[in-house]
């Protein structure tokens, strides 16, 4: 098979749809999330908005039983990503070239801590793009990746037949 045959897939069929229901609870999940960080922020004037937290809240409330939505890969992906932006910010400077290897470097070490949270992975480019200092680390990194799993707890478990997480 040539190279480029195989960018024509495998033809495998789509994932099954999800029902209407499936669809509306993770919109609510979302909603709440994002609202309640936001909130947040307002009210304690700290940033707890990060881009990548849209995305968690994709896994985490509209495919909770997945590792990748599971809290300690939203947590720690999270932290371990924004630590190695940061660490290569301030060791390299905001260039094209030390941007590249800080998201291969957070893409490494999330699979060899077993925390791979793929929206985490946008977290060394958003260091690229911000320039914040470490406080970054604690706000918003960490506290509004625990104030999305806290939503998810009790959210998830609010709502489904099933548990949440599947571990810790």
């Amino acid at each position: 098979m040539s190279f480029f045959a195989k960018m024509r897939g495998d033809g495998a069929a789509l994932p099954p749809q999800p029902s209407f229901r499936s669809a509306a609870l993770a919109w609510v999940g979302g909603f709440l999330a994002i609202a309640s960080v936001a909130l947040l922020t307002n009210q304690f004037a700290v940033m707890l908005v990060l881009g990548s937290f849209g995305a968690s809240c994709v896994l985490v409330f509209g495919f909770p039983d997945v590792p990748f939505a599971q809290p300690r890969n939203v947590i720690v992906g999270h932290f371990l990503s924004s630590l190695i932006g940061l660490a290569f910010l301030s060791a390299f400077g905001a260039h094209w070239w030390s941007v590249a290897p800080a998201v291969g470097t957070a893409i490494a070490v999330m699979m060899l801590t077993r925390t791979v949270h793929p929206p985490a992975g946008s977290n060394p480019v958003i260091v690229y793009l911000m320039q914040p200092g470490w406080g970054f680390l604690l706000f918003p990194t960490l506290v509004g990746a625990l104030v999305v799993i806290a939503v998810a707890l009790i959210y998830n478990n609010a709502t489904r037949e099933a548990r949440y997480p599947k571990y810790w």
